[in-house]
Order: C-alpha cells, then structure tokens, then sequence
C-alpha cells in the first residue's frame, strides 16, 4: 500500500529546558500528510529563532517538490532534495535543518502507512535495549548540589551513568579552573560508585589549550572517565591527535557535521573513538543512516545527540539499536516539555536501560496541542 504527500507544514516551537538551566530552546517541527490523512512528524534542532524561522521557510519552499510523491521513496525524495541545493545547501547549513525535518516526517508517514515501525523499515534491531545514560548541564554554583543531582540519576536505578556538560548556562562555570574541575569528577565519582559510566562535554564557550585539556583528562582517567567529548573545536584536528597521543580515554566529536563527506572527513585520521550525531541536523534518517555506514567500516562507536524533542529521541533510540557501534543512548533526566508533555507515552529508561519503539512509524504518539502551546509565534 503505497500514499501520496498531500501537504507538508513547517512552524517552530519556543520551550524553556529545565536541563539546561530553563533555557528558551527552539526546534522545527515538519508534519507531512498523505492524501489519505496519515500524518508523519519531523524535527529539526534548528536552536536560535531566527534559524528556526528561516527553516520554516525553506520547507515551505521544498514542500512543492515532494507533493504528489510516494512517501514510501524516501531514499530517492531525499537523493533529488540534496541534488536540488547544490548552490545555497552544499554540506549543510539551513538546509541541513530543513531536509532532516522533512525526511524524518516522511519516514514517519512510511511507516504508518505501512504498519511498521521504524527500527523494521531500517533493517531491523541489532540490540535488543539500550544502556541509558544521564545527559544535562551542570549550572548550579554549589558544586556539592550537582553532584548530588548526577549522582541521583544514576543511584535511582534509571541510568547507568552520566555525561555532565562544562561552560553552560548558569552559575557552575565548570571548565574554568583546573582544581576546581578535577575535584568536581573526583567527588562525583565517589558519589555514583566504580560502575557508572562517567562522560564530559566541553562546552564551546570553554577555549582549553592542549595543555588545558591533558592536565583534566589525565586526572579524569584515574576516575575511569568513559570519555571526552569535543575536547578541541573540529577543526582544530591537531589538537585532537595530541590529545589521542597521550591519553587513553575514548575521545568523543563530530557532532556538528552535517552530511557524510563532513562525517569522512571527521573520522579520517582515526582520532574520534565515538561519533556523535544528530538526526535533526544530519539529513534526517536517510542521512544518519549513511553515517552509521561509515561508523561501521571505521570501527568506531555510534552516538545519536538526542537533546531535543521526543521525536528524535525516539528516532534516535530506533537508529541506535539498529547497529552493534552503538555504546549507550543519551537522554535527558529532568522532566521537560518537549519531551514529558508532548510525547502520549514518553521515552523513559528502566532499570537502566531504554527500549525500542514499535509502534507504527517512528515509534512516538504526539500530543499536538502541546506543540501548540509552546508554537513559536
């Protein structure tokens, strides 16, 4: 059974994040619907509101070239999108947002139609659940407090471990100084005991020097820190191999590409022990799934960077389990609008471990007046 695209909305919504210290974050939403009214949600972490209404306005733009299409060819609606921004979307950009957002609705609207869920329509699960990890901000100034907070996450039973963000919003102004940093994962480890998977985010406010970066990571190593994310800026390729020279710990990055050459090119020299990427900047799901293609040839460890909606939370949890390169899942601990309020059933972990969805689609029932509500306007 096949369905035609009948019509395909863009609008952004404007929600505080309580795990990043109440933070207005935006995203772009895309519904797609097929002549018989099934409708497929996509997203696209578009961030700051004058991307998210730019975004807005490109999908409008692509959505003529996709009306009358078989939601089912998504691999080809996707190959002629790309091919049609060769001028003004080249490796990414506004576009990036607008053909993530489009594509994830289109595989949402395939799968409804068809009656499978997503991790069926993409070769199926390789892992059966996931490990869950704890991912938010350190924002509080009384550090004692934080660790308390992290530690819970993972004393509770719900996480296996936590990946804390330094340089965020708030008054924590971890990454700064070298005592203070180290003191902070010492203590945190004591806190959550010898099992708990233990990951730090450099934030980009925080511009460390190699030397910056060596004196926390070898500290950290002693504490059993899993790894280091974005340690050095990406093009700061140097740096990383240093790095990758003189410690041991996995060293996390790529986050901020947007398509597979940017992907390529990131994993080339070897350096990057763990990928990160995130369905609504990277092409959708026909786009991630070319990543975690190459992820797989190099080797290396897949992380899908579910910090937005529970649409690519599911999404992510679905792509994740498709393939043995994934280590854990990232989920948001603290109760959140995007992702508590707007899913009917939201995406939680149990026992430490988050399940894959398989209800028809990309596996997340939505509550629309919740988008609503939050619409940015």
């Amino acid at each position: 059974m096949t369905q035609s695209v009948r019509s395909a909305e863009a609008f952004s919504v404007a929600y505080p994040e309580p795990n990043d210290n109440g933070a207005t974050r935006y995203l772009t939403f895309v519904s797609v619907t097929t002549d018989d009214g099934v409708v497929g949600w996509g997203e696209a972490v578009t961030m700051w509101p004058g991307v998210a209404r730019a975004t807005e306005r490109l999908v409008d733009q692509l959505a003529e070239s996709i009306v009358g299409r078989d939601v089912a060819d998504t691999d080809a609606i996707w190959e002629e999108l790309v091919d049609g921004a060769w001028w003004y979307g080249y490796r990414g950009g506004i576009f990036g947002f607008a053909l993530s957002a489009l594509d994830i609705a289109l595989w949402d609207a395939k799968g409804k139609t068809l009656g499978q869920p997503l991790i069926d329509l993409v070769g199926g699960a390789k892992q059966d659940s996931l490990a869950a990890i704890a991912s938010t901000h350190a924002f509080a100034a009384d550090l004692d407090a934080e660790i308390e907070r992290h530690a819970e996450y993972v004393r509770s039973g719900d996480f296996v471990g936590t990946k804390i963000g330094f340089g965020k919003r708030g008054d924590a102004r971890l990454g700064y100084e070298l005592d203070r940093d180290i003191r902070f994962i010492r203590d945190l480890r004591a806190a959550v005991g010898d099992d708990a998977m233990l990951m730090v985010d450099r934030g980009k406010s925080l511009p460390w020097t190699l030397d910056d970066a060596l004196d926390r990571v070898r500290a950290w190593e002693t504490e059993g820190l899993t790894w280091i994310e974005e340690p050095f800026e990406p093009e700061e390729t140097a740096l990383f191999q240093a790095l990758r020279a003189q410690t041991s710990c996995l060293i996390a990055g790529a986050e901020r590409e947007w398509d597979e050459r940017g992907y390529r090119e990131a994993m080339a020299d070897g350096t990057l022990d763990v990928i990160g990427c995130d369905v609504g900047r990277a092409g959708g799901i026909t786009g991630a799934l070319r990543v975690i293609r190459l992820v797989e040839e190099r080797g290396a460890r897949f992380n899908s960077h579910a910090w937005s909606s529970a649409v690519n939370t599911a999404v992510s949890v679905a792509l994740s389990a498709a393939t043995d390169s994934a280590l854990v899942q990232e989920l948001k601990p603290d109760r959140n609008p995007m992702q508590h309020e707007l899913a009917i059933d939201p995406i939680v972990p149990v026992g430490g471990r988050v399940g894959i969805p398989r209800i028809p689609g990309n596996g997340v029932e939505l509550d629309v007046a919740v988008l609503e509500h939050y619409r940015l306007r």
